[in-house]
């Protein structure tokens, strides 16, 4: 018998692996080809090439990508090799030498990786237009997105899969010369352990794990503590570390030990329930470790990044806001003829004036006791009052009397990483004046906007009107003394005012400094500060999203081809149940206890990982936390759950055709 009739009868006779190492090609070839043609079409480039990071951007998801799908081919043909094994034993049995079966199964492989790469580049295809739509759809883009073959995508994922399956046919050649004949006919069984005792040494370890997960968790939630800020990077290793160290302790000690003492309290008397969960995870715990530990770690690193760019695309609006707390700010009297233009064409709005003056004060006179021994406590800076009766405007029925001020407009990261408290006095002085004020409350509510404060989020004092006009009469020490925000009354005169705007030339301001120096400003409105903010954070959500959306579907597979092995594996003990008259329904109780182990469990411990990881830092990126983190949260608990049902329809399967 020739080589190729040799081939094609392994083939199909091997449908049945086939398949699954089939779907993880096509699955990779469409991820990659889909992204790349993306890069390369002519709609989304024009949109995109405004940002000078965007083709880096690609550039670096791409490599990201490949990665990806690297350590997702490379375990799936691990598993089919693995699931092989008695055949390649049998082959070396009959007299074929292992340089005669490595050329089968290289003749295989390429088969399968043409077959795989044709019918993956066809979805990617189609599936090309609607990632684009999703991504115009992201960045608020109306553009018409034409379906193109690029034919640069198509060389590009044609070369990168033919290095993958050099690097599949190593891995083979590898594979099949390192193991012996005795080896490959119990391969499948390598991975039982058979615990017997627990030694106190394994116990210790075991709680170790617990004890490091809850101290890297612990250490997160101090990580930007302004006490701990010169240790930063030094915080980071150590969290890494003890998170990633417990977690791999936790699933080679913890979970086998604790799956032991159960069992062992029951004295021998153990239910089907028993001997088709407790008893395979914990003997499979040994194996199974790394695995569980490596998916649980990209499960957490993967849902983490997702859900911090979430955080800055969900918070672009509130982030516009605190920059320009108003449709359009004007400062000074200037811009004026955008006024003029705003009612000369009968557009309707909401005007609010804010007079300013400014202190130098110390904030950090308003942190903890504990901060006192920061670098940050004796810095001094200037800080913009508004009187009381511009505030109630906005707010009819605050009063203030005396000395005692609002601190308002501080928020986002500012307030998380320099929390400050309020029935505290705080010393500021206006050139020669110097006044000691009682903060009466601290509000995060925008009103003047980031031009004046450095920044979108510094601080404002509200204090009565008296004091206000004590402090004005130093009002040429400090550059801003009006700030006036504009509001449209609707929002269809948005498109028009928006042209009003730049042609009046009130985007741009000039104003002089104490020492007579001269300043010019660029202020944006607010649809256009909100847009710039979409534009910049829009591709980046839609590739880490993409990219954790490919993170997800690896992980999640792994589980199932994982699951899908063990079920096959177990066959012969569920002939046997069934022979001695246990029903489906009993067999499958046990089944879906394991299988909420071996998908609940990493995803749980993931959760957590992600969890803490994004409530360290998430104010650095955004200013809303708990609706994307709980968006991002539901669908990666969404895309598990699938897996698992389908792991459990698998196992359904065998268990039927096993009597």
């Amino acid at each position: 018998m020739s080589l190729s009739k040799l081939v094609f009868r392994s083939m199909k006779k091997n449908m049945k692996h086939y398949y699954l190492y089939f779907f993880a090609l096509i699955f990779s070839v469409t991820l990659y080809f889909s992204f790349v043609t993306l890069q390369h079409n002519g709609e989304v480039f024009n949109t995109v090439q405004k940002s000078g990071t965007a083709s880096a951007g690609f550039g670096a998801a791409t490599y990201i990508l490949y990665f990806i799908i690297l350590f997702f081919v490379l375990y799936a043909n691990h598993l089919f090799m693995k699931r092989r094994s008695k055949e390649i034993g049998l082959y070396q049995l009959i007299g074929m030498t292992k340089g005669l079966i490595v050329r089968l199964l290289a003749l295989e492989s390429i088969l399968l990786f043409v077959g795989a790469v044709a019918v993956g580049i066809i979805v990617g295809f189609f599936s090309s237009r609607l990632i684009a739509m999703i991504l115009l759809r992201i960045l608020e883009k109306e553009t018409l997105v034409k379906m193109t073959f690029s034919t640069q995508a198509l060389q590009q994922s044609i070369v990168v899969f033919a290095i993958l399956l050099v690097i599949v046919l190593l891995q083979m050649t590898w594979m099949i010369h390192r193991v012996s004949l005795l080896s490959l006919f119990s391969a499948a069984k390598q991975a039982d352990e058979r615990v017997k005792r627990f030694s106190p040494l394994q116990m210790v370890i075991g709680f170790l794990g617990l004890v490091l997960i809850a101290y890297g968790y612990y250490a997160s939630t101090r990580l930007f503590d302004i006490n701990n800020a010169g240790n930063l990077f030094n915080n980071m290793i150590i969290i890494l570390a003890t998170t990633i160290g417990g977690t791999f302790l936790v699933f080679r000690f913890s979970v086998a030990f604790i799956m032991n003492t159960v069992r062992l309290k029951k004295n021998g008397h153990l239910t089907v329930h028993d001997v088709l969960a407790l008893t395979p995870i914990m003997h499979r715990m040994k194996s199974n470790a790394k695995s569980l530990t490596l998916i649980t770690v990209l499960t957490g690193v993967s849902l983490g990044i997702t859900t911090l760019s979430y955080i800055s695309y969900y918070s672009s609006e509130a982030d516009a806001y605190s920059q320009i707390p108003g449709d359009y700010i004007l400062h000074e009297d200037q811009g004026q003829d955008f006024l003029k233009k705003l009612e000369e064409n009968n557009i309707a709005y909401d005007k609010v004036e804010y007079r300013l003056q400014g202190v130098t004060a110390t904030i950090a006179q308003l942190m903890a006791k504990e901060q006192k021994d920061s670098p940050f406590y004796n810095m001094e800076g200037t800080i913009y009052t508004i009187p009381l009766s511009d505030y109630q405007r906005r707010n009819p029925n605050t009063t203030i009397a005396g000395n005692d001020v609002i601190l308002t407009n501080y928020g986002g990261y500012m307030a998380e990483m320099f929390p400050l408290e309020k029935d505290r006095n705080l010393v500021v002085s206006a050139g020669k004046l110097k006044e000691t004020l009682h903060v009466k409350a601290i509000h995060d509510e925008s009103i003047i906007g980031g031009t004046v404060t450095s920044g979108g989020g510094g601080p404002i004092f509200v204090v009565s009107d008296a004091l206000f006009e004590k402090l004005s009469t130093q009002a040429k020490l400090f550059p801003w003394h009006k700030q006036t925000s504009i509001t449209l009354q609707s929002k269809k005169d948005l498109a028009l005012a928006e042209k009003l705007y730049e042609e009046s030339g009130a985007d741009a301001i000039t104003i002089f400094d104490n020492d007579g120096n001269t300043q010019n400003f660029k202020i944006k409105s607010f649809e256009a500060e909100r847009k710039g903010n979409i534009e910049s954070l829009g591709l980046i959500i839609f590739t880490t999203a993409f990219l954790g959306l490919a993170f997800l579907m690896t992980t999640g597979s792994i589980l199932y081809f994982k699951q899908m092995s063990e079920a096959e594996e177990e066959r012969g003990a569920y002939t046997i149940l069934r022979k001695i008259g246990f029903s489906e329904r009993d067999i499958m109780k046990g089944i879906f206890m394991k299988q909420a182990f071996n998908f609940g469990v990493p995803l749980l411990i993931g959760l957590l990982h992600s969890y803490f990881a994004v409530k360290s830092g998430w104010f650095l990126f955004g200013s809303e936390l708990t609706t994307p983190l709980w968006i991002a949260m539901s669908c990666y608990v969404a895309l598990y759950a699938i897996f698992a049902v389908l792991s459990v329809g698998y196992y359904k399967k065998v268990i039927r055709e096993s009597l």
